[in-house]
């Protein structure tokens, strides 16, 4: 039986190069024509391949239909907060996941840190979208048309000395940010804050969500915020992983 649900399995990536006769699926797989036949004509029965009029099989809308579904239904947050919670344990910081959604960078989820000096920031609470870290690698990300049109009409209220002043210096260091794969917000938005972050990706790359680590100087200096960097990544892209789908699969201990 698994190698049956293998050898069906395996002719979907075949189909997904484009269509492809009895033929041809037959040969890719290793099998008699009468074996291929029969796979194909159980996951035409599932709406999972369709057969052209020219009797090659392509695949089938349910396939696409049951893919749309899947994504729609992943809970970011959820995926994620095992993960946050994991990094808060290591490094002790708060640890915040934001999403970019009409034209805003909201908080969804934070693990406090275990320090007393705690942030005032709230899960649902928009950011200081030019210059908190998570919004850089939320913007960095955008279609460049769509990423230079909202630069051009946000405003740029200096919070410190440290905070981006202009359009030109944003789209600059959202370029750096693409660039690098990471972000910081180094006194940014509150001279005795730092901040270091990484992007989440889904399945076609693009971020879907952005995490960060966050410390006053008074519990850790910037330097040694950024000696974190690593790890962050690490957890990033552990999330994008999950949520993508391609995370290796750990067999359940006996």
């Amino acid at each position: 039986m698994s190698q049956t649900v293998d050898r069906a399995l395996s002719i979907l990536p075949l189909l997904a190069e484009g269509p492809a006769d009895l033929g041809q699926v037959a040969d890719r797989l290793g099998v008699h024509k009468s074996t291929a036949l029969r796979l194909l004509r159980t996951l035409h029965e599932h709406g999972l391949v369709y057969r052209q009029s020219d009797q090659r099989y392509r695949l089938g809308a349910r396939l696409f239909a049951l893919a749309q579904e899947a994504v729609e239904n992943l809970d970011i947050r959820e995926i994620a907060h095992p993960h946050l919670v994991r990094l808060n344990e290591e490094c002790g910081h708060t640890v915040h996941l934001a999403v970019y959604e009409e034209g805003e960078v909201l908080y969804i989820d934070k693990v406090e840190s275990r320090y007393p000096v705690r942030m005032y920031s709230r899960i649902g609470k928009p950011v200081a979208i030019t210059v908190a870290a998570v919004a850089k690698l939320l913007l960095a990300d955008l279609p460049d048309p769509e990423r230079r049109a909202l630069a051009e009409k946000l405003d740029y209220p200096m919070y410190t000395a440290r905070s981006i002043p202009n359009a030109p210096a944003f789209l600059k260091e959202l370029a750096a940010v693409r660039e690098q794969g990471w972000a910081t917000d180094l006194g940014g938005h509150e001279e005795s804050i730092n901040c270091v972050g990484a992007p989440i990706r889904g399945t076609d790359g693009r971020v879907v969500a952005a995490m960060s680590v966050s410390a006053p100087n008074v519990v850790v200096t910037a330097d040694e915020l950024l000696t974190l960097l690593p790890l962050v990544r690490r957890t990033a892209e552990a999330i994008s992983q999950e949520y993508s789908g391609t995370a290796p699969h750990k067999e359940a201990s006996s």
